[in-house]
């Protein structure tokens, strides 16, 4: 057993003493309920209401304060003790002064530690050297903590125990709290720039029989009654759009999805996804609602539209620029997307596998080879080969071309829209060719029929999108892993004898080309 884990021990021993202690003095070392306490940032904004020190110097007592709250550092000076007390609106110093609490209050501080949770009612006021502070009256013990809290967290192998152990993560580091604080932000300004537009918020199905939607490899569960298969979601494209053909006109979900596939600093088998569908509207409605989901984001955040990002600025102010597809391929690969010969060469040139392999696949591999990473954002690539997308409508004017658009910002991909495909025909040969070529374990295992039966009865022409929300904050929080925006990520089991720093990060598969890919 090494040093570190002896001395937790110990000093877990010395704080279950305390806890006895605490007992013995007729308190409930697990707190009771605390009614009326006040978040600590209210408490701050009662400053102006301190009054000044008179003519001798003494500080009359200002507004009575009554908060709660983590204790976070620790002085004593003689008959007085100084804390810092946390809750997750802010940090405040608290004075106890032995005069001032009286011996029972004073007998209960002694059993205090770092990391306890206590209510304090007080006086706001000034100390000497000018800080604000709550001069205690009363003490209350709400959760004595019989482990320490951690001295530091930096390093690799602490990131890892941050990703580890939450819950001690959000009340030792600041900057995580506030991090995931700022991701409930976003996803209500999400939800209510879709309320603001008229879309309703909906519920489709977790587990469902048929894994569709996107091409991904799904986890596979059993229902043991009805003796049958099914599949965590993938996606909720498909029962998304049947509430379309039902005469819900604008809808959307906010959807946990499930993805058997690689993880990574972008990817999570488990991660959350916005996905809307507005009738009547296409890709460039779309791209406008895209626009205005991450402006309200942004003034939900901070109100900086000039925003860090991996050591670099990007500006986010709208509008944001738009190119197709084939003009940046042009552009980056140095050649059109239809010159064959030049395709099959720079495919070659590049060590893809060219035999067999159709056409639009090597446009693709080339595209995100030499494009993608330049893409420096944001910007909307529109305009995508018609076969790389098995549910986009086709341009009148081209049907070689899809109404699509992705969203890149430094060469990540943030959200994916169409012009919905609602042509039952089409989509019904469409979804044969594309399981034609699949695995059964790694795509949708058989046709939705369902799916093409509910087209059958005339879905609106409309727009869809999908956000991938983890990533969306993670771009507007500057973070550089996806680790850092979801509460309690997958990660490999502890086991003995493996190197932390070789456990974080790690890749079980390869990463998945898109999180959107066939939606």
């Amino acid at each position: 057993m090494s040093d570190s884990a002896t001395h937790g021990e110990d000093q877990e021993q010395v704080r279950r003493v305390k806890l006895e202690r605490i007992s013995a003095l007729g308190r409930d070392p697990w707190g009771q309920r605390f009614d009326g306490h006040q978040p600590i940032h209210e408490v701050r904004a009662l400053e102006p209401q301190v009054p000044p020190k008179d003519e001798a110097g003494h500080q009359p007592p200002g507004p009575p304060a009554r908060i709660a709250g983590r204790v976070m550092l620790r002085r004593t000076a003689g008959k007085a003790i100084f804390l810092d007390l946390r809750d997750w609106t802010g940090r405040i110093q608290i004075f106890c002064g032995k005069s001032q609490v009286g011996d029972d209050h004073w007998a209960l501080l002694q059993e205090m530690d770092l990391g306890d949770l206590l209510g304090i009612d007080g006086t706001l006021g000034y100390t000497k050297t000018g800080e604000l502070t709550i001069f205690a009256t009363q003490i209350e013990f709400l959760g004595k903590s019989i482990l320490p809290p951690p001295e530091k967290w930096h390093g690799l192998t602490d990131v890892e125990q941050r990703y580890r152990n939450r819950s001690v993560d959000l009340f030792s580091n600041q900057e995580s709290l506030a991090a995931f604080l700022s991701r409930s932000k976003i996803i209500g300004a999400v939800r209510n720039t879709l309320g603001g537009q008229g879309f309703i918020e909906v519920e489709t199905p977790t587990m469902q029989a048929i894994a569709g939607g996107a091409a991904a490899r799904p986890f596979v569960t059993h229902h043991n009654t009805l003796d049958l298969t099914l599949y965590m979601r993938i996606a909720p494209e498909l029962y998304l759009k049947r509430l379309l053909v039902g005469g819900m006109e604008r809808v959307f979900e906010i959807a946990r999805v499930f993805r058997n596939e690689g993880i990574s600093t972008k990817h999570n088998p488990e991660f959350t996804m916005m996905e809307c569908y507005q009738a009547y509207g296409d890709y460039h409605s779309m791209m406008d609602l895209t626009e205005a989901i991450f402006t309200s984001a942004i003034q939900a955040v901070d109100g900086q539209f000039v925003r860090p990002l991996n050591g670099r600025s990007v500006d986010f102010t709208p509008p944001w620029s738009r190119r197709t597809y084939s003009d940046l391929f042009l552009e980056h690969v140095g050649c059109g997307i239809d010159d064959s010969d030049s395709v099959v060469s720079k495919a070659k040139a590049k060590g893809f596998d060219t035999v067999g392999v159709a056409h639009d696949v090597l446009v693709s591999n080339l595209f995100e080879e030499y494009v993608e990473d330049a893409l420096e954002g944001p910007v909307f690539v529109t305009d995508y080969p018609a076969s790389l997308c098995p549910l986009t409508k086709r341009k009148t004017s081209d049907p070689k071309v899809a109404e699509r658009f992705e969203l890149f910002v430094q060469g990540m991909e943030l959200a994916n829209a169409y012009t919905e495909l609602n042509d039952p025909i089409l989509q019904e040969s469409l979804f044969r060719s594309q399981l034609a070529g699949q695995k059964a374990e790694d795509s949708m295992a058989k046709m939705d029929t369902e799916f093409i039966e509910a087209l059958k009865h005339a879905m609106p022409p409309a727009g869809g999108l999908g956000i991938g929300i983890d990533r969306m904050v993670m771009v507007l929080l500057d973070k550089p892993s996806i680790r850092d925006v979801i509460l309690f990520p997958l990660l490999r089991p502890r086991s003995e004898g493996v190197a932390a720093s070789g456990t974080a990060e790690v890749e079980t598969r390869p990463e998945p080309k898109s999180e959107f890919e066939g939606m």
